[in-house]
């Protein structure tokens, strides 16, 4: 059976959600809502749905919902939605700081309800391609850069880009942080739009990230370094190269390249439906509130080390 769901702010983010959940044969898109509420309507009627005032008159018997509002929206629209009894999707960052993320969590537990954080590239058909071959990271080179667009500017580069591989770093090693050394520019706004973090893992582990929203090319490049082998990850080609080092006769070594395949997708896709799968079998999502928390945690060590370095 299909599962109630609607989707909560449908500017630019949240009409794909809108889109995409009413391709999928799981979701049953019973409403939107948005602030606006000409385009609230709007998309209603592009998808074949229902247009709601406010979060407050959809529909009680609701499975679940995504909240695509701003940042600072979070937590006020994750709350009450879980204290409705409904599994919700949180877009990425899960809340403006970790105090308020740690409570979404803690709601969400109480309550035995799924919580999904909308870190797309967790999804991204190249990166769920690479990381059965990611064995120990040693070193992860990551730069995410985007033109620049009025949209997210409620938050910072770090909150706005940079958090998705802080997440996906955390994914890949899960050990207690130890330094972190940052740098941050304010260029076209009044927040930072460009970052850059050196963060050194208890496991040896060092990731160097990048981020820019004020770049002239769209870069998503992630490169992980590990003994005997290399990882070079282009989230927005969807496409991976592996090589690795081979022993070959009387010692000599070289370098190999193994061929990776990457079955194409649209990530955001790939995440409502692996949500929508969630909500049905009760099990953790892929990207956990816990998850979410994690990075945004790290996104707070990052902005820390920024300031106390005088930037």
């Amino acid at each position: 059976m299909a599962i109630r769901i609607a989707v909560i702010g449908v500017g630019h983010l949240g009409r794909h959600h809108a889109r995409l959940l009413a391709s999928l044969p799981a979701a049953g898109l019973a409403g939107v809502v948005d602030a606006d509420p000409d385009r609230s309507a709007a998309v209603a009627a592009e998808f074949g749905t229902r247009s709601f005032a406010s979060l407050e008159d959809l529909p009680r018997d609701l499975q679940a919902v995504t909240v695509a509002v701003p940042t600072e929206a979070h937590r006020r629209v994750a709350l009450s939605c879980l204290d409705r009894g409904w599994d919700v999707m949180v877009e990425k960052p899960l809340a403006a700081s970790g105090e308020e993320g740690r409570e979404i969590v803690e709601a969400a537990e109480r309550a035995g309800a799924i919580l999904q954080v909308g870190h797309t590239e967790r999804y991204n058909p190249a990166v769920r391609s690479s990381v059965p071959r990611i064995l120990r990271p040693l070193f992860i080179e990551a730069h995410r850069l985007g033109t620049f667009t009025a949209r997210s500017l409620d938050v910072d580069v770090i909150l706005d880009l940079m958090i998705h591989d802080l997440d996906l770093v955390r994914s890949l090693d899960a050990s207690p942080v130890v330094a972190v050394a940052a740098v941050g520019v304010r260029a076209l706004t009044d927040k930072m739009d460009i970052a850059n973090a050196r963060i050194r893992f208890e496991s040896g582990c060092v990731a160097n990230l990048t981020a820019s929203r004020i770049s002239t090319d769209r870069v998503r490049k992630i490169r992980i370094f590990q003994a005997d082998s290399y990882l070079s990850i282009d989230t927005a080609e969807q496409e991976v190269a592996h090589y690795r080092l081979e022993r070959g006769g009387e010692g000599r070594p070289r370098i190999v390249r193994d061929p990776v395949s990457v079955e194409k997708d649209e990530p955001l896709r790939v995440e409502l439906a692996s949500f929508l799968d969630a909500v049905s079998t009760r099990t953790r999502p892929i990207v956990s509130g816990r998850d979410g928390l994690s990075a945004l945690e790290l996104a707070e060590e990052v902005r820390r080390a920024i300031r106390e370095g005088g930037s």
